[in-house]
């Protein structure tokens, strides 16, 4: 598994490719209620028109655009 982690801001350029003419705004920042990781809405215009993410925080200081998943408890058992 790659443990590379990407700054949100590599990211942002990334998806939103700011400029100065076009930059990217935060929009939103806040906790999703169960898993109480970070959120980032970022709002940006690319050359089709308006275009708006939302990048999650993961447990290791990772950002993507998919939430990470909440922690279930398990039970395993092994037969021997």
């Amino acid at each position: 598994m790659n443990d590379t982690i990407i700054p949100l801001r590599t990211l942002v350029d990334k998806w939103l490719a700011p400029t100065g003419a076009s930059p990217a705004h935060v929009v939103h920042t806040g906790r999703m209620a169960l898993t109480r990781a970070r959120y980032v809405r970022l709002e940006g215009t690319i050359s089709s028109g308006a275009l708006s993410i939302v990048f999650f925080r993961h447990a290791k200081g990772c950002w993507d655009v998919f939430p990470p998943v909440a922690q279930a408890p398990a039970m395993c058992t092994r037969f021997f």
